[in-house]
């Protein structure tokens, strides 16, 4: 019987990238639910394509061309972020691959974990803002999360024998700025910053890769998926991305998960777990790879990643203000609102002023989102006054 898979951000990298992957095993996956925030034509063609049970758009405003777009076929359209976390209660439903950019994707996550589905987690603010929340859920219910990420998936993959950990590597390849100095990285502009030099990824992720906040914040989705302690994840920067993380065990021997700088390769694995299936992507040449470099990641001139770390060791909403101000920061960086540097700068002084709290319920999560996006965009605005 084929898998049922819910792709929530289908027209997003993962998303568009899962489908690849559905398309390439038609006996054994079947896209099921896709969802879209804004890119209403594709989420279109893909319908079409893929011939869902149901789409939905979040933006509100583009139900009517959705749904006039698809009228013709028997396809359930609906619109708004209830709408996501309604559907994918779906009993039909095996598989929630949560590919959403930011913080919308921890309602529609919390929900179909509480509908007892298998969660394929792509979203990591999902587990930065709301990690504890959302293993606490998970236990409750049961709900396997099986990590997406390349780096996440690496260390899952390693993890399998349950043998006792010392401490997880997570590598970085450094992003386009990795031998920039600070003068330099003064006047970088949002075109330097969307050039990955090895994977291709969305904007917001790839901003996120160049400022290194995007590790800080895999630090913090480790801790919650493999239950350690801050002191026990390193990262370490890789510039050749083919080490996609590793394991070290407390006798010293160190695991490690190689592949191409490929998402699918994650996405299928998170798909067909615990069994491997045969695929076409491109094959490791260990020919080619004749150099494997590492170097400590600088935390000076790439603040994002201390400040991440800070938000770890503080724990409470704190991870949840650095989410939230990040993304303000990177939205603002996108429309040249405000310089590569001046990031950092913001999410710190939001770090300071939003009011901390040591153990959120989900209502402090939503205030605290909500408020540290006001006073984040008032800084923006105001110039860091």
């Amino acid at each position: 019987m084929k898998k049922q898979i819910a792709i929530l951000g289908s027209t997003g990298s993962i998303g568009t990238q899962a489908l690849q992957v559905i398309e390439e095993h038609p006996d054994l996956y079947e896209a099921y639910v896709l969802t879209a925030n804004n890119k209403v034509d594709l989420l279109i063609e893909q319908a079409r394509k893929f011939r869902p049970e149901a789409v939905v758009i979040a933006n509100e405003d583009k139900y009517l061309q959705l749904k006039e777009a698809l009228s013709d076929l028997p396809i359930k359209v609906y619109a708004g972020a209830d709408a996501i976390c309604q559907v994918v209660e779906s009993q039909p439903i095996d598989i929630v691959l949560t590919a959403m950019i930011g913080y919308a994707g921890l309602r529609p996550t919390m929900s179909a974990i509480r509908a007892g589905k298998i969660i394929a987690l792509a979203n990591k603010e999902t587990m930065v803002v709301a990690g504890e929340l959302i293993n606490t859920l998970a236990n409750e219910y049961h709900t396997p999360i099986l990590p997406v990420d390349s780096e996440h998936s690496a260390i899952f993959q390693c993890l399998e024998m349950n043998n006792p950990l010392e401490k997880i590597i997570l590598t970085a390849s450094g992003g386009p700025f990795r031998t920039f100095t600070m003068e330099q990285l003064q006047t970088v502009t949002k075109e330097q910053a969307l050039k990955h030099p090895n994977w291709s990824m969305g904007a917001k992720i790839t901003i996120d890769s160049a400022s290194m906040m995007n590790k800080g914040f895999e630090v913090i989705e480790a801790k919650w998926l493999f239950g350690v302690r801050p002191e026990q994840i390193e990262v370490v920067v890789h510039p050749q991305s083919v080490i996609h993380s590793m394991v070290e065990f407390e006798d010293g021997a160190v695991k490690a998960q190689l592949g191409v700088p490929d998402m699918r390769l994650p996405i299928q694995y998170a798909f067909s777990y615990p069994q491997r299936i045969r695929s076409s992507f491109d094959r490791l040449d260990f020919m080619k790879c004749n150099s494997l470099t590492f170097e400590a990641p600088d935390t000076k001139r790439f603040r994002n990643l201390a400040l991440a770390y800070e938000a770890l060791h503080q724990g409470g909403n704190m991870p949840c203000i650095v989410n939230a101000a990040n993304e303000v920061v990177v939205a603002s960086f996108l429309k040249d609102q405000i310089s590569f540097l001046g990031m950092s700068d913001v999410i710190e002084k939001t770090m300071q002023r939003v009011p901390f709290i040591a153990a959120p319920t989900y209502e402090d999560y939503v205030s605290t989102d909500a408020e540290t996006r006001r006073i984040a965009a008032e800084m923006v605005i105001n110039g860091m006054k």
